[in-house]
């Protein structure tokens, strides 16, 4: 999540290298979209960064420019999914109680204090994204359930991305899709300093492995798709998401609905979810109110976070619905990301607050991929 102070920065928005869209990535520049109606401009890998550190939102398409070119235009939502009020409250509310802030803890502990950093071009940051891999495959043997897959889905980066697919008995059916990216950043060192990244986004990563661990033991198996997504390479560009999202739309698959989880621990002044109310699907976004509603305690607010702030971002661009809740309201969320301080010690981290998004997790889950 790319949330950080504000700094000065029209020169750089400005500075977009002199080089045709069309003409092949050069060495040193990487293509960024800096609006959802904007053509994207090169820019320098120094500039890339001074947008990190403005929190100037972005999607960086080096990769996918061409391939979603080649695909024609973006229908406006692909999958023409139906919301309809939750209805699966016998399935859902015998789980809640199994969704664990000791479990949490546990996990987030190690995830953060494991690596110095998760950046997406460190060697940590393979090991990082090996980490959710060998504990996600290890909830699956322990629970017995060798139809849960594991794939580690390779980008033209060192870190890979990751996809959990619970087989459905139909598997021909719209995928529900809960995400969130493994990788961090520390804006002012990012290949080498240190990037505990517990919030951002070691938060909404163990949300997805606790929610994993509770749907195997319980033995739940989907009457639909569904899947869970850690991606690389977030944190400069939507990048892992982006390649995920534009190969889903070349292979023509139906997404019934993503929800990005992305800092999840960070209350702010007044706890709420706080449900990001741009560049999302509005029906998806109301539909996750009423489970907000349904299965957590906490009251919903909304909030706007910009172009490209997190990876629900990707989904919509390729014309798939997606939701964002937020830990908080956008101007009141964590203030020490990105830096060595994003710890669970930080002033304010709550599992508690955590564990509410968890709760959401497990509804949407549940809700949209039961028959």
């Amino acid at each position: 999540m790319k949330v950080t102070q504000l700094f000065a920065l029209a020169a750089t928005l400005h500075a977009a290298a002199a080089v045709p869209v069309e003409k092949p990535a050069t060495a040193g520049l990487r293509l960024l979209k800096l609006g959802s109606d904007e053509e994207p401009v090169w820019k320098t890998v120094a500039e890339r960064l001074e947008l990190v550190r403005s929190d100037t939102g972005f999607i960086d398409v080096t990769k996918t420019y061409e391939r979603s070119k080649k695909l024609g235009p973006v229908a406006q939502k692909l999958a023409k999914a139906d919301y309809p009020s939750p209805s699966h409250q016998s399935a859902v509310e015998p789980l809640l109680s199994k969704l664990s802030t000791s479990a949490q803890r546990a996990d987030l502990t190690e995830y953060s204090t494991s690596f110095h950093n998760r950046y997406y071009e460190a060697k940590e940051g393979a090991e990082a994204s090996e980490w959710i891999q060998s504990t996600v495959r290890a909830i699956a043997s322990d629970a017995g359930r060798t139809d849960i897959k594991v794939t580690a889905f390779e980008h033209d980066f060192i870190q890979t991305s990751t996809i959990v697919e619970f087989a459905a008995e139909d598997a021909s059916g719209e995928i529900t899709i809960l995400s969130g990216h493994m990788d961090s950043i520390n804006q002012s060192d990012p290949e080498t300093g240190l990037a505990p990244g517990a919030d951002d986004d070691g938060s909404g990563t163990v949300n997805l492995i606790d929610i994993i661990r509770v749907l195997a033991q319980s033995g739940y198996k989907p009457a639909t798709p569904l899947e869970f997504h850690f991606y690389g390479g977030e944190e400069l560009g939507l990048l892992g998401s982006g390649d995920i999202a534009t190969s889903y739309r070349s292979a023509g698959k139906s997404v019934k609905g993503v929800l990005q989880l992305d800092m999840t621990a960070f209350p702010g002044s007044s706890p709420s979810i706080s449900l990001i109310d741009d560049n999302v699907d509005s029906a998806l976004t109301a539909f996750v109110a009423e489970l907000a509603g349904e299965y957590s305690s906490l009251p919903v607010t909304k909030s706007s976070c910009g172009y490209g702030c997190s990876d629900h971002a990707s989904w919509t661009e390729n014309g798939f619905p997606s939701a964002f809740p937020f830990e908080a309201a956008f101007d009141d969320s964590n203030p020490v990301i990105h830096t060595s301080g994003d710890t669970i010690d930080a002033d304010g981290f709550s599992f508690e607050h955590m564990l509410e998004f968890s709760k959401l997790g497990l509804g949407f889950a549940i809700e949209l991929s039961s028959a």
